[in-house]
């Protein structure tokens, strides 16, 4: 095992993952699920392409995402309005209380990492890790402009 920042990074954020698919399991719902609620919860409306983007998975893998979403009463289709062929999505009222209930699993997972820092090398992590966000971002939307130009 590797002990580099990438490969800690990496490690970190598996485990986090599972311990909050080992928590979440319990109220019915997977981290995927999860995702698609907090990206509608902070943009309602978008259709199906858009949310694939945000997802960055295939637009048939949320498709069939929110397909289930739906089957579940999680996730409401409209037609949108300027484009016959398109479906706007958003929240029901039963995820809205499912998204309640996740907060707090999800702050018990973070409260669990973080357990004997102060509040101050928190702050500190997460300022490290917003630079290192911001430094990886705009590198990956460097790398679609080149492509882009490059396919021109």
């Amino acid at each position: 095992m590797s002990d580099s920042l990438g490969f800690l990074i990496s490690d970190v954020a598996r485990l986090i993952r599972r311990a909050f698919d080992a928590r979440a399991h319990s109220i019915g719902i997977t981290r995927p699920q999860w995702r698609v609620l907090v990206l509608l919860n902070h943009g309602e409306g978008i259709n199906q392409g858009c949310l694939a983007e945000r997802l960055e998975v295939e637009p048939i893998t949320a498709s069939r995402m929110v397909d289930r979403l739906q089957e579940a009463d999680l996730v409401e289709r409209r037609p949108d309005p300027d484009d016959r062929r398109a479906w706007l999505l958003f929240m029901t009222e039963k995820s809205r209380r499912l998204l309640n209930e996740l907060v707090p699993i999800g702050q018990a997972v973070m409260d669990d990492m973080l357990n004997g820092f102060s509040p101050q090398e928190c702050e500190a992590i997460s300022g490290y890790l917003k630079r290192m966000h911001t430094n990886m971002s705009r590198q990956h939307v460097s790398r679609q402009q080149d492509w882009a130009l490059l396919n021109e």
